[in-house]
């Protein structure tokens, strides 16, 4: 081969349309895409560049090469899953379609990428804390608790927010986060058994620990599954199902506190709360998961109301359908919804779509099974696993046929 025709192989795509491909993905990345929305976004985007491209995401990197096959350039990002962020989502969503269409040059479309990352946080600290308190405080009654169930909820919750964000620059402490907090709630929900009166320890250690349940993973898992993302869900759902084990870890360790502290007080047990308080707790559920998910403020109403349509159509369908099937029925709603109002609001169908799956995904379930493996009830705690799996296929089923039925205009 003559060496002008060799370095002509070897030269790499065009450096610019390359540089934003790869930086629009890994913040993709970073804030939560899964893999199959990630890697058609990126598809798009360099077809519309005139790249030859083909792209792999994983949980903690990605995989990009250009150009023919006999002459690849393999790029190889790694990178570390982050907490989603919707409204980032929402504009990179946006700078890629403008990129598409031309309306900006690649080179102009990394500097946004750039300028979308350094913008600082929309919420603080304080309000984050807040709305790990009152999502505790919400769940608890979603779950049949009382103000008792409720308050040791709360606190915990409040607690265990206080600890995330004082280990959150810290790597080595923050892979602990997760038995050390469930360690706090099972021994504070134990503690105030004992101290003030009786109260149903599951509902207020599984309410306090509602944040760090990995119920939207496991979803996330099986949908990449469905979709033949096989690698991805698998190192996904992996992942989730560490989370649990190391949850059941620190609340069987807090469990402990039951045998050395006096039994709780006679005293009477709390009046049931009347319905109207479940409206107001799937309200307050709603938005802090908006704040949580970092959603942007207008965008909260629109979370309210299909989250809302989602946790009635689950409740609903689970009536006269059993749980699973009224799962299936949740998640159809939410996404033929979602996908509607994407579609008239020019927005990304995942804004409405991930908070009103944190109202039907099956964390409960999978930690429940695991407390009953703990306490050596093997019949209880498979049962209660084949739920969560069954719910959670329920749910990815849901969502697919939706986007079969309404199909949105946009990727994510």
């Amino acid at each position: 081969m003559p060496p002008e025709e060799h370095a002509s192989l070897s030269e790499p795509p065009p450096g610019p349309a390359v540089a934003f491909t790869l930086r629009l993905g890994q913040a993709l990345h970073r804030y939560g895409t899964p893999a199959h929305r990630l890697e058609e976004q990126m598809r798009q985007v360099s077809e519309r560049l005139g790249l030859e491209a083909r792209f792999f995401s994983t949980p903690t990197s990605i995989f990009a090469s250009f150009g023919p096959p006999e002459a690849l350039r393999t790029s190889l990002i790694r990178t570390e899953p982050g907490a989603m962020d919707l409204e980032r989502l929402t504009l990179l969503d946006a700078l890629a379609l403008e990129v598409i269409q031309g309306k900006l040059t690649p080179e102009a479309g990394a500097a946004r990428v750039e300028a979308i990352l350094a913008a600082p946080t929309r919420y603080g600290p304080l309000i984050t804390l807040l709305c790990w308190t009152v999502g505790a405080a919400a769940a608890a009654r979603l779950f049949g608790g009382g103000p008792r169930e409720m308050g040791v909820a709360a606190l915990s919750s409040l607690l265990i927010g206080v600890l995330e964000q004082l280990t959150r620059a810290r790597p080595t402490t923050a892979r602990v986060l997760e038995p050390v907090a469930a360690l706090l709630a099972s021994a504070l929900a134990v503690t105030a058994a004992s101290i003030i009166g009786p109260l149903s320890v599951q509902v207020a250690t599984l309410s306090g620990l509602i944040v760090l349940l990995p119920g939207l993973g496991l979803t996330v898992a099986l949908n990449e599954l469905a979709t033949r993302n096989l690698i991805s869900g698998s190192s996904r759902l992996i992942g989730a199902a560490m989370v649990f084990l190391q949850l059941a870890f620190g609340v069987a360790l807090g469990g402990k506190l039951a045998e050395l502290l006096p039994p709780a007080l006679p005293l009477p047990a709390p009046e049931p709360l009347p319905l109207w308080t479940a409206l107001v707790a799937l309200a307050v559920a709603a938005l802090a998961v908006t704040v949580l998910f970092r959603a942007r403020p207008q965008d909260a109403v629109w979370i309210i109301l299909l989250g809302g349509l989602a946790f009635g159509g689950a409740r609903f369908g689970a009536q006269g359908l059993g749980p699973e099937l009224g799962a299936f029925v949740g998640a159809l709603l939410l996404g033929m919804a979602s996908n509607a109002l994407a579609r008239l609001r020019n927005r990304p169908s995942v804004v409405t779509i991930v908070p009103g799956m944190m109202l039907l995904v099956p964390g409960s379930l999978g930690f429940r099974s695991l407390e009953s493996l703990l306490a050596r009830d093997v019949l209880a705690g498979v049962g209660t696993a084949f739920s969560m799996v069954m719910v959670a296929v329920a749910i990815a089923a849901g969502l697919l046929i939706a986007n079969a039925l309404v199909p949105s205009r946009r990727v994510l």
